[in-house]
């Protein structure tokens, strides 16, 4: 039977996986044996994820914006047989890597309409789920499921490492298992909710999510495309979806820079019903005093100016998970005082996302919420943050050196460092790695930092320099789109990109939106001088990783000569 993709019932999601697990074992695939996923987000993934995992196979995404050598590295590392493929380009990359990868035979393709280059040993998802399958499949199936075991190995996520090669981090059912029982504690989520699956599934936090929502009964809806998101979340009218805080940031500084275009008489509402908003918010968590006044005046407020954000957001948003990086706190308190809470988290592949959450009863601005259930976490030496429970990985692939350095006395060393307030609360104060010091002796936490610059609406990503030198810089790639209609509105002439940065009153805008955006950091914090840049950071170049982090190193190397000009006397 070939599947209606648009909307995939549960009797059917049944049927085709327990199809493709069967269809593996046809090809050959044997118990724990690795294949990989190399698509875009779209309901087949999911399919070929929970058919490979009935087949007792061991599952490895791949980001499907990955370099060729970063995918060959992947595949050859956990020597995976097959590959599902998702559309032309994803399949041409698949071709590439049988050609270069001894161990991978075989190739699943997800869009039929893509032309196939081997008709042996390539096939149609679709195809394959419209032919007879022999009994001897449906024997070792039922076999297969019957000795399933908390201890086998579900899936090897690589982490994508801003330095050296990426490690296989190994999490087993008992890992995915823990994770989705204790989210059960924690969280409103109700059989019929909606999520909007837009973060990558080859990442932890949507991957974990997603089994989480079709646990508990859930409708998945899947983003091929994340920079639709603003289009789809209108159309598709979320209760959740899995945010990072970049997203965050984007919609925030959308509203101010509207906010700030608007007549006075618009941005004094605007600046009361936050006010209002804000206490009202309080009021919830118990930290400031109810009263008829602030409730009537909330939904005055929520009239006249909360509900058309809603509406920008799909109108019954009940809450968003938010992880990968620091949230701004005035950001965060944005999204809360209108009435859309946003659930920071911590945690790591190595941890299957979550070690601990904000929750609706428990908002703390500037925190990581609290410790999950059956999880424990501690500080260690310089206040590294150190995690144990059942939802922390088995170790690393191949990698016993690595995965002893990692351990100490059983707790996961996160690289994290961190503090914890009187009522468990989980702040993160630095990468340990990141830990920037300058020539003055003084600690500069590069994240907090681009989190404060990142919030404008002209900067779409920003690297700041600060090690060893004796004030901070940065590199920044402006958003153009933004920027060249602000250039238009002001009659600023330019004949290209890098004249418009060039222009003085350009370069005058940057100086004077950098010291607003920069009011709440320390003077030793702050970046002194700039340098715009008319390309953006690239997984293509390899400035970032699949997750979006700075490769820095990499970054540094790269503007060695526009980072030394700005240290020039």
């Amino acid at each position: 039977m070939a599947a209606p993709w648009h909307q995939v019932s549960w009797s059917n999601f049944d049927i085709i996986t327990s199809k493709i697990a069967r269809l593996l074992i046809q090809f050959g695939i044997e118990s724990q044996d690795r294949a990989v996923i190399l698509s875009q987000n779209c309901p087949q993934w999911t399919c070929a994820d929970l058919g490979l995992l009935k087949a007792k196979a061991v599952v490895v995404p791949i980001y499907p914006t990955s370099t060729l050598e970063q995918a060959a590295y992947i595949v050859n590392d956990a020597q995976a047989k097959l590959i599902f493929a998702g559309d032309a380009e994803q399949y041409a990359m698949a071709c590439d890597l049988v050609a270069k990868c001894d161990s991978l035979s075989r190739v699943v393709v997800f869009d039929k309409s893509v032309p196939l280059q081997d008709t042996v040993n390539h096939f149609y998802l679709d195809e394959l789920l419209e032919r007879e399958l022999d009994k001897v499949a449906d024997a070792e199936l039922e076999k297969r499921l019957a000795a399933t075991s908390l201890d086998d190995l579900l899936t090897l996520i690589y982490t994508s490492g801003t330095t050296g090669d990426p490690k296989g981090v190994m999490l087993d059912y008992r890992n995915i298992a823990s994770m989705v029982r204790q989210h059960d504690t924690l969280l409103p989520f109700t059989p019929g909710d909606v999520s909007l699956a837009f973060l990558p599934l080859s990442h932890v936090f949507e991957r974990g999510w997603s089994f989480y929502v079709l646990c508990r009964g859930g409708h998945n809806v899947y983003l091929s495309n994340p920079m639709a998101v603003k289009e789809a979340i209108v159309q598709i009218r979320p209760h959740t979806l899995c945010v990072v805080p970049r997203f965050l940031e984007k919609v925030y500084s959308a509203v101010q820079d509207k906010v700030i275009k608007a007549p006075e008489m618009r941005q004094k509402m605007f600046t009361w019903a936050m006010s209002v908003g804000h206490k009202q918010s309080e009021v919830g968590q118990g930290r400031h005093k109810a009263s008829l006044g602030l409730s009537l005046q909330w939904k005055l407020a929520d009239k006249l100016v909360f509900s058309k954000l809603k509406q920008v957001l799909g109108g019954r948003l009940k809450f968003m998970p938010c992880g990968g990086a620091a949230l701004d706190p005035n950001v965060s308190a944005f999204f809360q005082s209108i009435d859309v809470p946003v659930l920071c988290g911590y945690g790591m592949t190595e941890t299957t996302a979550t070690a601990t959450c904000n929750t609706l009863a428990n908002r703390v601005p500037g925190s990581n919420g609290q410790v999950l259930p059956e999880v424990e976490i501690k500080l260690g030496k310089d206040n590294e943050i150190l995690v144990r429970g059942d939802t922390v990985m088995r170790g690393y692939y191949n990698r016993p050196q690595e995965t002893a350095d990692t351990f100490e006395d059983g707790w996961l060393k996160t690289g994290d460092a961190g503090r914890i307030d009187e009522q468990g609360n989980l702040f993160i104060t630095d990468r340990i790695k990141e830990l920037m010091k300058t020539s003055n002796g003084k600690y500069v936490a590069p994240q907090r930092v681009e989190g404060k610059v990142g919030c404008c609406p002209f900067i779409e990503q920003v690297a700041i320099v600060a090690d060893a030198r004796n004030y901070v810089t940065a590199l920044i790639v402006p958003a153009f789109e933004s920027l060249e209609s602000w250039a238009k509105e002001k009659g600023v002439n330019y004949e290209s990109q890098l004249d418009l940065l060039r222009h003085a009153h350009v370069v005058e805008h940057f100086e004077q939106r950098l010291k607003m955006l920069q009011s709440e950091l320390a003077g030793f914090e702050k970046i002194k001088k700039f340098t715009l840049l008319p390309d953006a950071f690239s997984m293509e170049a390899g400035l970032i990783t699949p997750t979006m982090k700075l490769r820095r190193k990499v970054i540094y190397n790269k503007y060695a000569l526009e980072i030394d000009k700005m240290y020039a006397r």
